[in-house]
């Protein structure tokens, strides 16, 4: 299941356990853009900020770079996201990519 920002809509950990799910992916994109990866460290990682203590998959930000092409500037250096809530900047490259992830915390990062 997908759980963008480390939820997953309309379920509760305990009903995906009860389902034996075995892996969630959030997206790493939405997760810097808020609360922000400094949040959610300081909460112990994405496992302990939703209560998940089963593998934590976490996307590179590429599919953004399509999804929200309105709000994206595409260089050679990376891609520059306008945010859609408070119009700030985040240029996301690949390197800024792995580092977001390993400060969230998963067990399987995407590059």
């Amino acid at each position: 299941p997908v759980g963008t920002c480390a939820a997953v809509k309309g379920m509760t950990t305990e009903e995906l356990e009860a389902l034996d799910v075995h892996l969630v992916l959030a997206n790493t994109y939405h997760l810097a853009l808020q609360p922000g990866t400094e949040l959610v460290q300081d909460m112990g990682g994405i496992h302990e900020f939703m209560r998940w203590h089963r593998a934590m998959l976490t996307d590179s930000g590429g599919f953004q770079m399509v999804s929200l092409l309105k709000l994206a500037e595409i260089t050679e250096e990376g891609v520059t996201f306008q945010s859609p809530a408070d119009g700030s900047q985040m240029l996301l490259t690949p390197e800024k990519s792995i580092n977001l992830q390993n400060e969230i915390g998963a067990d399987i990062i995407m590059a």
